[in-house]
């Protein structure tokens, strides 16, 4: 086990005081579930970086006779993700790699389902992994209720209804704002209003 794991289980196990209080088996399968990664920066437990963390090496001169020690960094960027599950955004640090990998899973919830324990190398991937699986485990426990057939009914006829009006509101507002002609019966209706006074004034002078 790297030295990373065993540091993270001498942290769980003084934090539940100890091995007396694990059951036979417990402590096997958690450092089975710990990642297995010898060296993780500091500013990766606060994002997901997907295994993309400081690498080492040499800076060869052009010539090949100078070597200079240098490290890479990864790309880190902040970005804003929306889960579903949580039904919010969550503005989290994450690699390159990382948005890569969370656009072929097909989310961040996706990914964070996909991807083992033993990958994911972060206390922060480790904690909203644990705590996306227990939302959607209760998810999956809950009873789902149906409508009625004659409550479907009568919602499906409100919502039509609805929809209806909202689309002559549309029409009437594009036609005050554009100026548009009114309609043809309300032509026909102002028409036959004015015959009709004329009508009256004849009769009324006559």
């Amino acid at each position: 086990m790297a030295f990373r794991s065993k540091e993270m289980v001498k942290k769980i196990m003084k934090k539940i005081g100890g091995e007396k209080n694990l059951e036979s088996g417990v402590k096997e399968s958690l450092k089975k579930c710990l990642p297995d990664s010898k060296v993780v920066m500091g500013r990766a437990q606060r994002g997901i970086f997907a295994g993309r963390h400081i690498q080492f090496g040499n800076q060869v001169s052009e010539k090949g006779g100078n070597k200079t020690r240098r490290n890479w960094k990864p790309n880190v960027q902040e970005k804003r993700l929306f889960s579903y599950i949580l039904d919010r955004h969550i503005r989290v640090k994450v690699t390159t790699h990382a948005l890569r990998c969370i656009d072929k899973a097909g989310g961040i919830d996706e990914y964070l389902l996909k991807t083992p324990y033993k990958k994911m190398d972060t206390e922060m991937g480790l904690l909203w992994k644990a705590k996306i699986e227990k939302m959607y485990q209760e998810l999956g426990n809950m009873e789902v209720s149906f409508f009625p057939l004659e409550e479907e009914t009568t919602l499906a006829e409100e919502f039509k209804e609805m929809r209806i009006e909202q689309r002559v509101a549309r029409r009437d507002a594009r036609r005050k704002a554009y100026g548009w002609s009114p309609k043809p019966e309300q032509i026909e209706g102002g028409s036959e209003d004015v015959e009709a006074t004329h009508n009256e004034e004849l009769v009324a002078n006559s």
